[in-house]
């Protein structure tokens, strides 16, 4: 029996030695925001709203319902799109019930296709981040790349909408989702 006790130590040994050098050789994740490195889903990591990608409707689908489309180009590695995630994720909680918000990976669009305004290559000018606004009728009402400010963006979907300026109107908030209440009800 002292054999197997002498057995079954050292094999718990050995497997805590593995186990403590594959730890201390693992790299730890250095997502940041302000590199170009590559670490996942942008709107995932940075914007905490994975529901944005895919989109729920393509280009040519939207523009056949007549509805009021963003499309944000952006490369999951850019520094300036990483921080631009935060925008178009904050545009959906507002808007994304009544317009279509596409994010549109520049990495992976046809570029044979330009030729047809269905296409999201269509509008892309060869910058990240860009986006392009489109009102009920198809026309792009905004078309700007770079860091564009969420109020300009938020502007052209007040004017298609026909909603009070942000000066005459209540400020918008997002209702919290995760509050504890420690309240009784009946």
């Amino acid at each position: 029996m002292s054999k197997l006790k002498s057995y079954i130590l050292h094999i718990f040994c050995l497997t805590m030695l593995i186990s403590c050098l594959l730890l201390t050789s693992m790299q730890p994740a250095l997502a940041t925001i302000d590199d170009d490195n590559y670490e996942g889903n942008i709107f995932m990591v940075y914007a905490g709203n994975g529901s944005l990608v895919p989109a729920q409707a393509t280009l040519a689908e939207a523009l056949a319902n007549h509805k009021p489309i963003m499309l944000a180009f952006y490369v999951d590695d850019s520094r300036d799109c990483k921080k631009f995630a935060i925008v178009i994720s904050r545009i959906q909680s507002y808007y994304g019930k009544a317009a279509e918000i596409i994010p549109v990976d520049v990495d992976r669009i046809e570029l044979e296709a330009k030729n047809s305004p269905t296409q999201p290559s269509y509008y892309y000018s060869g910058g990240v981040p860009q986006v392009v606004v489109f009102n009920q009728s198809g026309d792009v009402i905004l078309n700007k790349k770079g860091q564009v400010p969420f109020e300009e963006i938020d502007d052209k979907f007040r004017e298609v909408f026909d909603l009070l300026p942000r000066s005459e109107s209540a400020q918008l908030k997002r209702r919290s989702f995760n509050e504890f209440s420690s309240e009784l009800s009946e």
